[in-house]
């Protein structure tokens, strides 16, 4: 039995047979490191129960988990804390019996099955530095749920129709000259969102020209010429003129092969993808459900609406008056869809930033008064903005940062630094394309899953690359010196039980023993950034370890041995965790 778990039930034991205190939670925490001990009972929330003083009080209990768990060796009172001091065998016979197990810290394969939402964009430009935010907390969470025992099925919404996707086409067709991807020699994203520019552009031109003429701003806004070309384009597109839906099929083709180059290159991958031109108008049979039930209801006009004020929230259109859908619509009939579309679904995550909180929250309760109980399953992986220093990089826009480009940069500035250090004494030693290439996306995915998805970002390249921080290239560095110590070694490492663990090897073992309760948690919280921060503190504990004490010359056999042991599985945790974070790890640095 793990030990928080052994003490946890001498705890309640305890309580419930000298106090008849029933405690179906007993809070054990790491100690801190400015007292003695390894883990620490809160006592605070049992005093108020008892007529007895806390010091009194707290020494029972220690004497009692003592007298009964063979692994406590020694406790101590701090105030309300109650410190325990965990047996050296405890942590020797632990590390010992994992050394072989390679799923350390993993649930076994349930028939549970998650859909996570994630990445989900416009098919008018290219992904930019939001979007990476997005992919790669979407994918984190979608490999911690499987490390965690649940099935995973990874979706996107692409949004592939709409005014927007028409502007693109007609800048393409009144200016490209039958230019493509292919014969401009550019990524196709990035040349659809090139005419996507270019739309805005002229449009802005033939606008100050219509109000310079006199004409109201909103009404010059929707009569430019260009405007109305796009407006044409989409009645077009929605009655499926031939030659409009040609160009557009052929247009997000462009787009797509461009998307799956930037998704290659951020290591993010899909099993399945929706389209907004294939679910724009699912919903609809929901609504008359709904109607029905009287969940909905139609206003004079015949707009269907849902009253969420017993809720708290508002009045929610589902269908305009003239029968068309709205974004909340699509989301019912999507999510509808998308269960039927998947066996055993246990729950549906959605990846999307935190301007749509209030979207999520209505969506949500709609669902559920429709009568879908899975609704209560379903959860938004909500996220704060990602921003970058002024004029550290430049976008192409002026507003948006291409995400290639971005990505694209920060190898250029590994490569530069690394190089610049002057640490090869030839050519042959210095890295290749590759090396800088994991090098570069671990300082990337690092920097942004260390940080709780509720916050925002300032995404500082530089300090990202940074070999002596909180850093993926520091744990990238130290993955690779452990790598080069455990290759000088060829024998089976055997570790003695007895032997008598020093503060520092102790610590490091303690934080592995950490890493199960951390897997849960992150799944729980749906959050990468306990996996990260976790890994900081392995990696933190190993470095002091390996700076205060020899690995392989140490003082006897079993030292050697048992720090052998704690190098082995500290790089099987740190490949584990980068695992989860989408993190490769290089062969050298």
């Amino acid at each position: 039995m793990e030990i928080k778990s052994e003490i946890s039930s001498l705890a309640s034991d305890f309580l419930n047979k000298n106090f008849s205190i029933k405690a179906d939670y007993i809070e054990i925490q790491n100690t801190k490191k400015d007292f003695k001990g390894d883990i620490t009972i809160v006592l605070f929330p049992y005093l108020k129960n008892i007529n007895k003083d806390k010091s009194d009080f707290g020494k029972q209990f220690g004497e009692y988990i003592k007298k009964n768990s063979p692994n406590v060796h020694d406790f101590n009172i701090a105030g309300g804390f109650l410190n325990l001091t965990i047996s050296n065998n405890y942590y020797t016979s632990f590390i010992n019996s994992i050394i072989d197990n390679l799923n350390f810290g993993k649930n076994e394969p349930s028939n549970e099955t998650y859909i996570v939402e994630f990445s989900s964009p416009n098919t008018n430009k290219p992904l930019h530095l939001g979007h990476i935010r997005n992919n790669l907390l979407g994918y984190s969470i979608s490999k911690i749920l499987e490390a965690n025992g649940k099935k995973v099925q990874k979706v996107q919404i692409i949004n592939d129709r709409g005014i927007h996707i028409c502007k693109s086409m007609i800048a393409w067709k009144q200016f490209a000259n039958g230019s493509t991807p292919k014969s401009m020699n550019i990524k196709g994203d990035k040349f659809v969102g090139d005419y996507y520019i270019m739309f805005d552009k002229i449009h802005k031109e033939q606008m100050n020209k219509l109000i310079e003429s006199g004409i109201d701003k909103d009404l010059a806004a929707e009569s430019t010429d260009i405007m109305k070309s796009a407006k044409e384009e989409l009645t077009k597109w929605e009655n499926n003129d031939k030659e409009t839906r040609e160009i557009w099929k052929m247009m997000n083709d462009w787009v797509y092969k461009g998307f799956d180059k930037t998704y290659s290159l951020l290591g993010v991958s899909f099993d399945k993808n929706y389209y907004e031109s294939d679910t724009y108008l699912l919903g609809k049979d929901i609504m008359l459900k709904g109607l029905k039930n009287k969940v909905l209801y139609k206003r004079d006009d015949s707009s269907v609406w849902i009253n969420l004020d017993s809720e708290g929230l508002d009045e929610k259109l589902l269908l305009r008056s003239d029968g068309t859908s709205v974004y909340m619509t699509q989301d019912l009939g999507t999510a509808v869809q998308r269960i039927s579309d998947h066996s055993n679904v246990k729950g549906m995550i959605y990846t999307v930033g935190n301007e749509q909180d209030y979207h999520f929250k209505v969506l949500f309760k709609i669902l559920k008064k429709l009568g879908y109980d899975w609704a209560d399953n379903l959860y938004h992986l909500s996220y704060g903005m990602v921003d970058l220093p002024t004029g550290k990089m430049k976008s192409r826009e002026g507003t948006v940062v291409d995400a290639d480009d971005l990505i694209y940069n920060l190898i250029d500035t590994v490569k530069e630094t690394t190089e610049s250090l002057d640490k090869y004494q030839s050519a042959d030693e210095l890295l290749d394309y590759e090396e800088y290439r994991k090098i570069a996306l671990g300082a990337l995915k690092y920097y942004i899953l260390k940080v709780d998805p509720k916050k925002n970002i300032l995404f500082n390249p530089e300090e990202s690359i940074d070999l002596t921080g909180n850093t993926g290239p520091f744990i990238q560095y130290t993955y690779v010196r452990i790598k080069s110590i455990l290759k000088k070694v060829n024998k089976d490492i055997y570790i003695n039980t007895k032997y008598k663990l020093n503060e520092k090897e102790k610590e490091v073992i303690k934080v592995i023993h950490e890493f199960p309760s951390v897997i849960k948690s992150s799944y729980k919280e749906l959050s990468p950034a306990l996996i990260a921060n976790y890994l900081y503190d392995l990696v933190k504990s190993f470095n002091s370890l390996y700076q205060n004490h020899h690995i392989l010359n140490s003082e006897s056999k079993d030292s050697t041995s048992i720090r052998l042991t704690i190098s082995s599985k500290t790089a099987d945790i740190i490949e584990s965790c980068c695992d989860l974070l989408g993190i490769e790890l290089p062969n050298k640095m």
